[in-house]
Order: C-alpha cells, then structure tokens, then sequence
C-alpha cells in the first residue's frame, strides 16, 4: 500500500502541474499569436465583416475549457488519493460498507428461531504459519444476527497469528489469535492440551498481553475451566478493558478467542457477549 501510495502521489502532481503549464502555454501563444483581442471581435466583425478572427477565438476558449476541465479532473484525484495516503476525511465522500472480503468463504449460518448465527471456520479457508504447519483446525462460535466478519490487518495487535475479526457497532467486536504452541514450550508434541501448557492462572499471564497489549496482573476479575466433547476450556474476564477471553489448544496451536466492547455496550450487553465468548469451540 505504501508503495502504490508512494508511486500514485507524484504521478499526479505531475499530471496536474503539467495541465496548468498546458493552459499557461496555450494563454500565451494566444497573446503572441491572435491579433484579436475577445473584446474586439464584434466591432472587428462589423468593420471587416470576417469570421476568421472569430473562429479562432471560439477554438481557443473551447481549448482552454477542454484544459481546465481536465486540470480540474487532475486536482480532484490528487486530492482524492492523497487524502486516502494521509487518512485525511475527504467531503462528500460516502462511507463504503466493506462486502465479501476477497478470498473470503463465508462461514455463516443463518439466524435460529432466537436471531443468533453460528460461524464455522470454512476447511478451505487460507491462513496458517508456513510450511510445515498442519491446517488449522476449525472452530465455532455463536454472534447475533448483527454481527459480521470484518478485514484483518497485520498491522494489529497480534499481528498475522489473528485468523478472524468479528464486530457489531451496537455490541462490540470479538477476534481470534491462533498461535503455534512452540512459542511457548517445544515438548507438547502434535496433538496439545492447554493443560500441558500450563494451569490457568501461567496461561494468562504468558499470552494475556498478546491481547489487550499489556500486562494482565490486577486485571483478572475471573477465571473458570470447562469441559466440551473432552477439550479444556480457560475462560476469563478481565477489567480494564472489558473483555473476555476463551483460551484452548488444539494440534500444535493455541486459540485465544477475544470478545471486547466499550463502556456503555459492555453495560447494555454483557448478557449477549458473555454468551458469545461461551460458545467457542474447537471442532
């Protein structure tokens, strides 16, 4: 992005200042050239009774409209692609919904009877951490009707280990770290269990920064172990920020699954986003 950013902005100031230089070259030779001044063409018309002069001005005003109409074009998409370079808002610009992301395989269900949808990791879905790794192992999750997948950039917190991002505007967003477990320890074999790597309380505070960006100490509020189809679950939920977080091992990776909101969306949908981070699974 950079590199386009950086090839585009130059390219158009020059397309730009060259229009102007256009127009500047043209006014000139019109002076040096045309013995007719605009003003004079009607007396010029009554006195000689040509259409020569007044021809050539008609073509010169058509030129120099033609070239300040393609100088205003220039201006505009400078402004357009620098504003997009800088992250500057730009006026009259409408707010573009994000669509099917490019590569995406939708892993949406459709809404039960309660308006709640289940996501299901698609098995052809791209991602990974290089050669040698096994497929990720697919998970699942339960969002409300209003919630959607939205782009994952590596420039976030976690960088390329987060493999999916969820957000609603009304409730929150949720996001999922799947990370190889040999960061951590190199005797868990193929097949790990988030027991192996530790009990609850080491997890935390070994992969807790990875999601909220600091250390966990004094922010965990609360910590359970569950039991689904004989995989462990850690659940916890921390303050500040709000979040709660869903940690298992599966293969040779670790699942962080992450569900956060701000003040008054945690307030008025706890209820919701609680059962949100309750619902993943490893399948």
């Amino acid at each position: 992005m950079e590199t386009m950013g950086a090839s585009s902005f130059p390219r158009c100031c020059c397309f730009s200042w060259r229009n102007q230089q256009l127009i500047d070259n043209h006014r000139r030779h019109c002076l040096v050239h045309s013995p007719v001044d605009k003003r004079q063409v009607p007396a010029i018309k009554a006195a000689a009774g040509s259409t020569e002069n007044d021809d050539a001005v008609e073509e010169s005003e058509k030129i120099t409209r033609f070239l300040n109409r393609r100088a205003a074009i220039a201006s505009s998409g400078f402004c357009l692609i620098s504003s997009g370079i800088l992250g500057f808002p730009t006026d009259g610009l409408a707010e573009i919904k994000q669509g099917p992301l490019p590569g995406r395989i939708p892993g949406l269900s459709e809404p039960d009877d309660q308006g709640w949808r289940t996501y299901r990791r698609p098995d052809d879905k791209s991602g990974g951490h290089g050669v040698g790794w096994s497929p990720i192992i697919p998970y699942a999750f339960s969002v409300p009707q209003e919630w959607d997948e939205v782009p994952v950039s590596i420039a976030d917190l976690g960088g390329t280990e987060i493999d999916l991002r969820f957000a609603s505007p009304k409730e929150g967003r949720l996001f999922v770290i799947v990370a190889p477990v040999l960061r951590f320890a190199d005797n868990l074999g193929s097949d790990a269990k988030i027991e192996n790597i530790g009990p609850p309380e080491k997890v935390i505070n070994a992969f807790g920064p990875e999601v909220i960006g600091e250390n966990v100490e004094g922010k965990v509020l609360s910590v359970d172990v569950t039991e689904h189809s004989g995989r462990t679950y850690y659940q916890y939920e921390l303050e500040p920020p709000h979040i709660l977080i869903t940690a298992t091992a599966a293969g040779n990776r670790l699942y962080l699954f992450s569900v956060t909101a701000k003040g008054l969306q945690w307030k008025r949908h706890y209820k919701d986003l609680k059962r949100i981070a309750e619902s993943f699974r490893v399948i």
